[in-house]
């Protein structure tokens, strides 16, 4: 590959420049950095995680296909530290809070493209198209950044579409947690906690899918995912296995 080439995909994997920040909002930004960091991997250490669906991502691999893995929001604090160092790319919002969340899942091994549904958001998905064309994964929390929560909407969906690639709907429930008062209720798991990661079947969506037809993929996406929320409350709660 062209070095140029090389380079422009590398830099996903880097940290962007602070230059259009303020002193205090640098030196801010570098402490949310390595806050969030250590939060999650000193927490994520302690998890004892299992799984339930993983021969979905492994038949995905071997049919020489990379997924489009595809989460809620709030399930993001557990799904950063168990997918990391798969270079996975996110997307991450233009702002000061995405500053910050951009450089500490870098540090993860997760590479970022900058825009979101209300920012840049057009732009953001033609790179994520490019990049997985590339061969690089994507990951989506799809009722993000600012929901409604629970709702997905349809990036995933036209990325599968433009790429060929399946979308692969996962979560992950944990036992124990704290719910942040915030329009997700954001997880963030108890140490020592039990999680279980699902993964249910993927699905293609057509190169010729019409936007009729991209919102009937939608309309899965949301299935699948309600159906995983649905069987983790019944393991948390005990009536799973």
């Amino acid at each position: 590959m062209p070095k140029k080439k090389t380079e422009k995909i590398e830099e996903v994997y880097k940290h962007g420049s602070l230059k259009r920040y303020s002193l205090r909002q640098r030196l801010l930004i570098r402490i949310a950095d390595v806050f969030f960091y250590a939060l999650v991997y000193l927490i994520g250490k302690t998890i004892r995680f299992e799984r339930e669906g993983w021969e979905h991502l492994e038949a995905i691999e071997r049919g020489g296909k990379i997924p489009v893995l595809t989460f809620w929001h709030n399930r993001i604090f557990l799904a950063t530290y168990y997918f990391r160092h798969r270079g996975i790319i996110v997307m991450s919002s233009q702002s000061f809070d995405g500053e910050y969340i951009a450089r500490f899942i870098q540090r993860f091994g997760f590479g970022v493209v900058r825009g979101s549904s209300t920012r840049g958001g057009i732009g953001a998905l033609v790179e994520m198209i490019r990049l997985m064309k590339k061969g690089l994964p994507m990951g989506f929390s799809v009722d993000g950044p600012k929901g409604p929560k629970y709702v997905a909407k349809t990036g995933a969906c036209l990325l599968a579409k433009k790429t060929g690639n399946p979308v692969m709907p996962f979560m992950i429930e944990v036992k124990r947690y704290w719910q942040v008062k915030n329009w997700d209720n954001l997880q963030i798991p108890f140490p020592f906690s039990r999680a279980r990661v699902y993964i249910a079947e993927p699905f293609y969506v057509s190169e010729t899918a019409t936007d009729e037809e991209i919102e009937k993929s939608r309309d899965q996406l949301q299935m699948k995912l309600d159906e995983l929320v649905a069987l983790g409350e019944r393991w948390r709660k005990g009536d799973g296995k």
